[in-house]
């Protein structure tokens, strides 16, 4: 988190009362707060916008909680998810957690419990904050804002294609399977498959190619793929497929 810059922080519940409630006592505590009053909404404000936090109540209409949640990790966002709900079971909370929440906090709950969990959430995304940047050459993969820019321009790419290139990215200079990405950036889709991940490389390569960055991401034959830079590919073995 830059200094002077207010952390964003995304509401999501379908009472009135409690959004009201939880805008005001968060913007008092110095946060920049949105809200949501249900699941399709909310899933199009967190897929569209860079959120710091996001509290989710898990009894939404439309779409649930838990279906959000699912979606959004399915399409790269990785925002702390603070699951907020009435269902105290153990069985909840691990359901839960086990769709990648970060914490689950059961209502009725306190205040200052809740504004100690999203702080301690955001100081977690600050420490990380020097792995949210990678940089490949001219190209720049930030995290934690969900932008790529190239050469200080910015490269429009869909949620999918930015959760391909960060996987990429993220291990720049090694291979990384085909079904590495299935698993990094389907999760446990069901219908998605190898064909998939060969669709949505070739979509980020036209789209890299257009501004000027291809061959950032290239294939290893009867491996997967890599990202690499000029440096990274005068180490690789000559003889490599590129």
């Amino acid at each position: 988190m830059m200094a002077g810059v207010k952390p964003r922080v995304l509401v999501v519940d379908d009472e009135p009362g409690v959004r009201r409630a939880l805008q005001r006592g968060l913007s008092a505590e110095g946060m920049d707060v949105a809200v949501a009053a249900d699941g399709p909404s909310a899933l199009r404000a967190a897929l569209t916008g860079a959120f710091d936090v996001i509290l989710l109540d898990i009894m939404l209409p439309g779409l649930s909680g838990y279906r959000v949640l699912e979606r959004l990790r399915a399409e790269g966002v990785r925002s702390p998810v603070l699951l907020v709900s009435a269902k105290d079971g153990e069985i909840d909370q691990a359901d839960g957690l086990d769709l990648g929440a970060d914490g689950y906090l059961v209502k009725p709950f306190s205040f200052v419990v809740l504004v100690a969990q999203v702080r301690a959430m955001l100081r977690r995304g600050a420490d990380e904050v020097g792995a949210r940047v990678l940089r490949l050459g001219e190209l720049e993969v930030d995290r934690g804002a969900r932008v790529v820019r190239f050469a200080g321009e910015p490269v429009a790419l869909s949620p999918r294609e930015f959760a391909v290139l960060d996987a990429l990215a993220g291990r720049a200079g090694s291979v990384v399977t085909k079904d590495d990405l299935l698993r990094a950036v389907w999760g446990d889709e069901q219908a998605a498959t190898r064909n998939a991940v060969e669709v949505y490389v070739g979509y980020l390569r036209r789209k890299l190619e257009a501004v000027g960055a291809g061959g950032i991401v290239r294939t290893v034959r009867g491996h997967g793929y890599l990202a690499s830079t000029g440096e990274i590919d005068a180490a690789l073995d000559p003889a490599r497929p590129r």
